[in-house]
């Protein structure tokens, strides 16, 4: 299995720290934001390859950082420079599948973003259902859900559908960016960018897969730490404490 890394994106939000830095290598705490990800995640030994997709203005800052590390890591750069000729992350993921050549299940997660509960816990649910997966958290807050991705699910956890920041919501439930896609439904992307689907934003490929292809949605045990703007990375700096338990 190959952890994808999603680390594309320019986070105009957090300028200036992001100027000229990668928001995914920003620090919280004693660790950079993906070290406490890919940490958790190899814990139980299940990746053999984590792959960095990152931009041109950034790839020097990750192959320093990957250089450090002993874990397998390789770091694709996919040729952009600025935020507004970046490919968006769905085109990102199968620049990397082309790139490396890739053929075998993907956990694919933000590298932007911070986890109170072990990502472990997704990777056996994933494995466990055999199919491709997503998170989801309830957001009792009707007013905040026009900003994510909303999904339906059944009383069996089958992922129905997923609409990016809908303009009237189907349910309460948000899909953070993590997923699992099997080796079947990663050989389909492609099928899914020559489809229409949505480039920009990794949900609208779980909209696109979930009519194509069974996927479940594992409900979160704990918290997601977005950091999304300057007040935000310092609202974290202060109160993220690492993974409970």
């Amino acid at each position: 299995m190959k952890c994808l890394i999603l680390a594309a994106g320019y986070a105009t939000r957090l300028y200036p720290l992001t100027e000229n830095f990668p928001k995914p290598l920003l620090k919280v705490g004693e660790k950079t934001i993906l070290d406490w990800l890919i940490e958790d995640i190899d814990a139980v030994k299940l990746i053999d390859e984590y792959i960095v997709i990152t931009n041109h203005k950034f790839a020097q800052h990750f192959e320093a950082w990957a250089k450090a590390h002993t874990l397998p890591i390789t770091v694709v750069d996919d040729g952009t420079s600025t935020n507004e000729t970046r490919l968006g992350a769905v085109c990102d993921i199968q620049f990397a599948i082309d790139k490396l050549g890739l053929n075998d299940d993907l956990l694919v997660i933000a590298g932007d973003n911070l986890l109170d509960f072990s990502l472990t816990s997704f990777l056996r649910y994933a494995l466990k259902k055999g199919t491709s997966c997503t998170m989801r958290y309830y957001e009792p807050d009707g007013n905040r859900l026009h900003r994510f991705g909303i999904s339906e699910i059944d009383e069996q956890e089958r992922l129905l559908s997923l609409e990016e920041k809908p303009e009237s919501p189907k349910s309460h439930w948000c899909t953070p960016p993590f997923y699992f896609y099997t080796k079947a439904d990663a050989a389909r992307i492609r099928d899914a960018i020559s489809d229409g689907c949505g480039t920009d934003a990794p949900g609208s490929l779980v909209a696109w897969m979930c009519s194509h292809s069974v996927m479940y949605s594992m409900e979160m045990p704990g918290s997601r730490y977005d950091i999304g703007n300057l007040e935000s990375y310092e609202t974290v700096q202060n109160t993220y404490k690492g993974i409970k338990g």
